[in-house]
């Protein structure tokens, strides 16, 4: 679809990262169980129509945090596929770095340093970024160029900061948000990895 009309701030004035990451981590939290699930629900309608994710097989998902959009009714409906999902997991021995071990059922996941479930990393069923057809991830907010504010922690972007530089070997790099998480631009860091697409409840952005 072709994106509306921004109502995010105009460029010349831009919100510090700080002050927008607060602000829209603190309106993801004010939802409810239920409009949580109603967004969901639209989000796989739109995921399972994106054609970045036609052909793809080996797909990098997350488990929703602080109010995140909630991928798992995509996962639902696109494992019948034959699709394999793989969560990020802190790499052992590169701090900083995620690589990506196998989401399935039976799946013994177990709190990493920050509290988030993670699988247990096993090296022969790892899977290294550059070998998934497609990231999903979540976001703090997005803008009308395919910039991405995350958490602060920099884990994807120092993951894929070879996407810069060898594009032909990233997976396509797709975001997930409510689509509230919109703005018109972001201040961006040189280091930041831009986004193929983002997909959100409401309909699909691609840059």
């Amino acid at each position: 679809m072709n994106a509306p009309v921004s109502t995010g701030p105009e460029p010349d004035q831009t919100p510090d990262r700080n002050t927008l990451r607060r602000d829209l981590r603190r309106q993801r939290r004010a939802l409810s169980f239920e409009q949580q699930a109603s967004a969901a629900e639209r989000l796989a309608l739109n995921l399972l129509r994106n054609p970045d994710l036609y052909r793809a097989r080996h797909i990098a998902i997350y488990l929703p945090n602080d109010g995140e959009i909630d991928p798992h009714r995509f996962l639902e409906a696109a494992r019948p596929r034959g699709v394999q999902f793989y969560l990020p997991v802190l790499h052992p021995l590169h701090q900083g770095r995620l690589v990506f071990s196998p989401y399935q059922d039976g799946v013994v996941l177990r709190p990493n340093r920050f509290g988030i479930p993670e699988p247990p990393f096993e090296h022969g069923l790892a899977r290294p970024p550059w070998a998934l057809d497609a990231v999903l991830f979540p976001l703090v907010a997005f803008d009308d160029a395919g910039g991405r504010l995350g958490m602060g922690g920099g884990f994807y972007d120092r993951t894929f900061a070879f996407s810069r530089v060898r594009p032909r070997l990233a997976p396509k790099l797709i975001g997930l948000a409510h689509d509230f998480q919109r703005v018109a631009a972001l201040p961006l860091e040189p280091w930041d990895v831009p986004l193929h697409s983002v997909v959100t409840d409401r309909g699909y952005y691609r840059f």
